[in-house]
């Protein structure tokens, strides 16, 4: 008997917990929520095409006002083709990833890359303010998001994009968003997330970097923890542990400036499986080849996305 007891109380604490954890998942997935009906209202214009890649500049209405700029990058010919959507570093902008993007499609994928409201041109443009207006930078940060999920609408209803082989490559703060992706929308069939925090705390609070000692020097306390604390609910801790089905892939930098060895370990360790964790002699920018060629072949196992390797090995061959 007491056994049996022993055994339901396990059975309906561990039901509870689920529980739990369905409804904080369900909370933050209505962060994110928009009207997938509403029009696109795409215009897109060929920049040019050479090596059998296409390059558009791109434009789709964002569902928080204005319209998101991108790229998009595609093979020439019917596919069906991969797709990747990349999200940019936090002071970069869609060019970030463009010479990779052109090398995934010369392999056979199509990519899209936006820029975030805060580098897209007047009059689409939203400054972030930083520790003078937490709730609005709040408010950008969910759009930028929203606007990758309808980036996801458009790359798959592109003519020749197979809508069952799509993946998502973000660099810092593109990390951030492809960790609340990989929770908060399926369609996503991998993710890899480079040089990503578990939180705004481990840059702001952890960080020694000499320039963020200053900064935490200059900023009142009592701000600080405000602007932390309304922008918490977007820390990507919180959603990679409900990344699963959604396979993700670590890359982080061994001379990282920006956070420390201790939170990418805390964040990693936090994430669902299936999972991969890489690490790299590089700094920030992760601009160690060999990081390049790992994702293409971990992408290649998991959607098809086509060997960049080769392409770089007959590109050298040219030379």
């Amino acid at each position: 008997m007491k056994r049996l007891l022993a055994t339901f109380v396990i059975g309906l604490a561990v039901t509870v917990a689920s529980q739990a954890q369905l409804d904080e998942l369900q909370g933050l997935k209505r962060l994110y929520d928009y009207d997938s009906e509403q029009p696109l209202e795409t215009k897109d214009t060929l920049l040019h095409e050479r090596d059998g890649v296409k390059v558009y500049d791109i434009s789709y209405a964002s569902p928080g006002g204005g319209r998101v700029t991108a790229y998009l990058v595609a093979p020439a010919g019917n596919g069906p083709f991969a797709g990747l959507v990349f999200g940019h570093w936090g002071p970069g902008n869609r060019t970030e990833f463009l010479p990779e993007a052109m090398l995934y499609a010369e392999a056979g994928a199509a990519s899209l890359l936006i820029d975030y409201p805060w580098v897209r041109p007047a009059p689409w443009r939203r400054d972030l303010h930083y520790f003078s207006d937490a709730e609005a930078d709040h408010e950008i940060y969910v759009q930028a998001v929203v606007d990758l999920r309808r980036g996801i609408d458009l790359l798959a209803a592109r003519p020749g994009v197979d809508p069952d082989r799509l993946a998502y490559i973000g660099h810092s703060y593109g990390a951030q968003w492809g960790a609340i992706l990989s929770a908060v929308d399926d369609r996503l069939k991998a993710a890899v997330l480079m040089g990503g925090i578990p939180d705004l705390a481990a840059i702001y609070l952890e960080n020694d970097d000499p320039d963020f000692v200053k900064l935490r020097a200059s900023v009142p306390n009592e701000e600080l923890e405000k602007y932390l604390r309304i922008n918490a609910c977007t820390d990507a801790i919180h959603y990679v542990r409900y990344a699963a089905p959604t396979p993700l892939l670590f890359q982080f930098a061994r001379y990282e400036r920006y956070f420390n060895e201790e939170a990418m370990k805390r964040y990693a360790q936090a994430a669902s499986e299936p999972k991969s964790v890489k690490w790299y002699e590089t700094g920030h920018d992760l601009n160690d080849v060999q990081a390049l060629l790992d994702r293409s072949e971990w992408l290649q196992g998991k959607i098809g996305a086509g060997s960049v390797a080769r392409i770089l090995e007959r590109k050298l061959k040219k030379r």
